[in-house]
Formats: structure tokens, C-alpha cells, sequence
């Protein structure tokens, strides 16, 4: 039985690009259907991630062209994973299979024949991943590097040069469902799932047209999200900072007891300012760390929904 596909991609602010990387979608749908890999119902599925632009009212347009463009509107931006999120939760009821795409042309759409093959041979899970970074500056290639290099140190599960390209079968998502954080970080989530999965390689594109929507801050943002959602391990750094500096102070006060009793101290408020000024700064920062994770557990407590869709294309079947 072909498994009927839907294809979720994020939009925000996307108007100059999107004209040109639906017919791409709608080409590759059509290509998957015509090798009789997926369903002849199978769906491209956009969601406006509160897009000020006129993104919105072209995936109107796209949906009463074709029905295979469908679309649905969150009622502000809420960032680009809940986008995805909205999606995935929108298409899991109504296809076999879904994969996530950003919107931008970047990322090779001929991979989704190997995903679909894959999940023909028993995967629940495809990750696209990139083969390379030839294509990056060499500070983009740095710092993602570094980006995925951080997460593991910090204990988060990723697939390395993985962000979220990936297929995603319905029954996950069936099991994604009862993950309830608001503090979303997908990519690192669904490695916690389980099931069977893979990946497969392909080589990363230039942007076609518009700006990129994740600079250098929202990286870093994306990269602390991932840490500070997933992953105790900085605060078992803070303890295992505490009692080095403690041990140290220990020797410190030892080393100053015999000093006195040897006769040989010195007066002097340098030596005392540095170690203050040292001591503060360490509490301070362990604090801000404690208080991003006291942070964390406010948002979750309030239990606010993830994302608020306020309107829907028509669904119209051929």
C-alpha cells in the first residue's frame, strides 16, 4: 500500500521565496507519485508562522490553485520549531508519513526519494543530514560545528549536521504527541522517541531568494535552548565548579594560617579584591544558570499551548 505523504514547511516572511519553491514541492510530489512511491492524495502542507509579509495570502492562493497546497496560520510568530510542531501535530491524523522542510530551497528535495525508500524498508525516522559544509563561510562552518560539538558535550542527543530535515512516520508522532514541553528543541527530541530510524546524506543549496531567518543570536539562542531543555548536566558543572573553588579556598585558608603563624604575612587588599571579584563572578554566573532552569520550569508549569492556529485553507479532495 503506498503511504500517503505530507510535506511540512514552515514559512515566515517567505513571499520573495515561496513562489518559486512550491512549484519545486509541488514538482517533487508529483515526481514521488509518478514512481509510485507515495499516495496520489499525499499534501504539501505550509504553515505562516505569523509572517508579516504576504506570505499568507499566497499559500491562499497556492491552496485554490491546486488542492494539493494546503496551509494553516498560527495567530502570531511563535519561532520556527513550534512551527514545525504545528504542522507535524496538523498532518499526524491525516497521512502515513511526513517530512519536514524548511522553505528556502536550501535543502535538496530529491533526499525525500531516499527517505520515502528508507521508510518502505522499515525506518520510522529518516534525518537528512549534510555531508558537507563546503558550501558555508568558514565562521558559519565554525560555529555550527562548534554548535553540535556543545550539545554533545552537554549530554543532548543530535545527528550531527542534522537540523530539521526529516521524515517522520505518523505512528511517532502518535508517541511525539505525549511529549508536552513548551520549550521545544526538536531536533534533540526526536532521537528520544525511539523507533527504527536512519539517515540520509545530501549536499546543502545557496538560499534562492529572501534573507536567512537564523543568524548568528538565534543560533545561539537555538543552541541554549537545546541544552537548558534536554540536558541536567550544567548544573551538575556548577556543583563540580563549587567544590573545586571550595577546595581551593580550603588550601587557601591553610596556606594563610601557617603564613601567620610563620610571621611572613604581608598586608596588602589586591590579593583579597581578585579573590572577591573572582568568588562573585562564579556565584553569578551559577545563579544565572539555575535561574535559566527555575526559568524553564515557570514557562512549563503554566502549560500555555505551544502554538494557537487561526485559520485553515480549505482541505478539498480530487
Amino acid at each position: 500500500m503506498k503511504p500517503t505523504l505530507y510535506i511540512v514547511i514552515p514559512c515566515y516572511n517567505e513571499e520573495q521565496v515561496l513562489p518559486i519553491t512550491s512549484e519545486m514541492f509541488l514538482a517533487k510530489l508529483q515526481g514521488l507519485s509518478d514512481k509510485g512511491l507515495i499516495a496520489e492524495n499525499s499534501r504539501i502542507l505550509f504553515v505562516d508562522d505569523g509572517s508579516k509579509d504576504k506570505t499568507w495570502s499566497i499559500i491562499q492562493s497556492l491552496a485554490k490553485k491546486d488542492a494539493r497546497f494546503t496551509g494553516i496560520r498560527q495567530s502570531r510568530n511563535r519561532g520556527h520549531q513550534n512551527a514545525v510542531l504545528a504542522g507535524l501535530m496538523e498532518a499526524k491524523d491525516l497521512c502515513d508519513i511526513t517530512i519536514s522542510i524548511d522553505c528556502d530551497g536550501q535543502d535538496d528535495i530529491d533526499a525525500m526519494d531516499a527517505m520515502v525508500e528508507q521508510y518502505r524498508n522499515g525506518c520510522e525516522i529518516v534525518y537528512g543530514v549534510r555531508s558537507s559544509r563546503k558550501t558555508d563561510t568558514f565562521f558559519k562552518r565554525a560555529t555550527a560545528q562548534g554548535f553540535y560539538k556543545l550539545l554533545g558535550a552537554m549530554g543532548v542527543e543530535t545527528v550531527y549536521n542534522h537540523a530539521d530535515y526529516r521524515l517522520v512516520s505518523s505512528k511517532v508522532l502518535q508517541e511525539f504527541e505525549n511529549y508536552k514541553e513548551v520549550n521545544l528543541f526538536l531536533r534533540g527530541m526526536f532521537p528520544l522517541v525511539g523507533f527504527k530510524s536512519t539517515s540520509v546524506y545530501y549536499e546543502r543549496h545557496e538560499r534562492l531568494a529572501g534573507e536567512s531567518k537564523y543568524p548568528l543570536k538565534k543560533m545561539l539562542q537555538l543552541a541554549f535552548e537545546g541544552i537548558t531543555s534536554l540536558s541536567i548536566r550544567p548544573l551538575r558543572m556548577i556543583m563540580g565548579l563549587g567544590c573545586f573553588i571550595a577546595a581551593l579556598s580550603f588550601i587557601g585558608v591553610i596556606w594563610s594560617i601557617v603564613v601567620a603563624i610563620l610571621g611572613n604575612a604581608v598586608p596588602g587588599w589586591a590579593s583579597m579584591t581578585c579573590i572577591i571579584c573572582f568568588i562573585g563572578g562564579v556565584q553569578l554566573a551559577c545563579i544565572g544558570v539555575l535561574g535559566e532552569y527555575v526559568g524553564k520550569i515557570y514557562l512549563e508549569v503554566k502549560q500555555r499551548p505551544r502554538y494557537i492556529i487561526s485559520e485553515r485553507t480549505t482541505y478539498e479532495e480530487d
